[in-house]
């Protein structure tokens, strides 16, 4: 029998699709919804699952941006075989996004015991929610917004794609968190930042949801609920991305802030209380 329903997988999809990109994190919702509805969230099967659920999010990245992408990699493509075409920012921007993901890797695979065992706790999830949320909020205060997406370089891209590593150990500190505010504290705007974030995450998400596919599949999760929480946390991710874009072009971070810091605190509730277990 599957660890996971079929219900369950289109919640946990949604939820998947929102919160992926939006800096909320979405490991720590991921976890609380497993945990409210009764799903272990330690289990190798369930950590699977979420895992290669991502790949829809993914996808719906790689859709949305697709004319962006194609001509990344076209630039990339032509600078390999043509040295003028190298000091294109297009070509350095696809070695950027390389060179940017090999921190994460190496990290993930030499810390995955602390990433499936204790890093994994409800109670790692609630704390570093609301210490992310203070991060954050002091990138977006402090930040001068100045700096576009064609004025990223080489160490901004390492720095924002290192800052990856902080979401994969401590689960709600937030992928898309750390590396937007990265982006604030080295002066990009917000949309630059959020773009930026996008880009990066691409082959770190797609190569952890590929990574887990066997151990998903081998444990338990089911083919099935794989195949439908991928499905909606494509769709959902896509309409997701579009609002965020729209959003930050407008508006500051504030609001994920105070988002932020009430679910970390609802969660150390249910966590004191009993309602949930880590």
């Amino acid at each position: 029998m599957s660890a996971i329903s079929i219900g369950q997988a289109v919640i946990l999809g949604a939820v998947e699709g929102v919160t992926e990109f939006l800096p909320v994190s979405s490991t720590g919702h991921l976890k609380i919804v497993e945990g409210l509805m009764g799903i272990p969230v330690d289990d190798d099967a369930v950590i699977g699952f979420s895992a290669v659920i991502q790949v829809g999010a993914i996808a719906a990245v790689l859709v949305y941006f697709s004319k962006d992408i194609a001509r990344i990699v076209s630039a990339w493509a032509r600078g390999l075989r043509d040295r003028e075409e190298r000091y294109h920012h297009d070509y350095k921007f696809a070695w950027w996004v390389i060179f940017a993901t090999i921190p994460i890797v190496l990290v993930g695979l030499a810390a995955k015991p602390l990433i499936k065992g204790p890093l994994a706790s409800l109670w790692v999830v609630a704390g570093s929610l609301i210490v992310g949320s203070g991060v954050m909020w002091w990138a977006d205060r402090t930040g001068r917004h100045k700096r576009g997406e064609d004025d990223t370089s080489f160490k901004d891209a390492m720095l924002v794609g290192g800052s990856q590593i902080l979401a994969l150990l401590f689960p709600g500190f937030s992928r898309s968190g750390a590396t937007m505010s990265t982006a604030l504290m080295l002066d990009l705007d917000r949309v630059a930042a959020t773009r930026l974030s996008f880009f990066l995450g691409i082959p770190a998400l797609t190569g952890a949801g590929l990574y887990e596919l066997k151990d998903a599949l081998g444990t338990g999760a089911g083919a099935a609920p794989l195949a439908v929480g991928t499905l909606v946390s494509f769709v959902v991710a896509y309409a997701s991305i579009a609002w965020l874009l729209k959003f930050v072009a407008k508006h500051s971070f504030n609001a994920f802030v105070v988002y932020r810091i009430a679910v970390g605190v609802l969660l150390f509730g249910l966590l004191g209380t009993g309602v949930l277990h880590s």
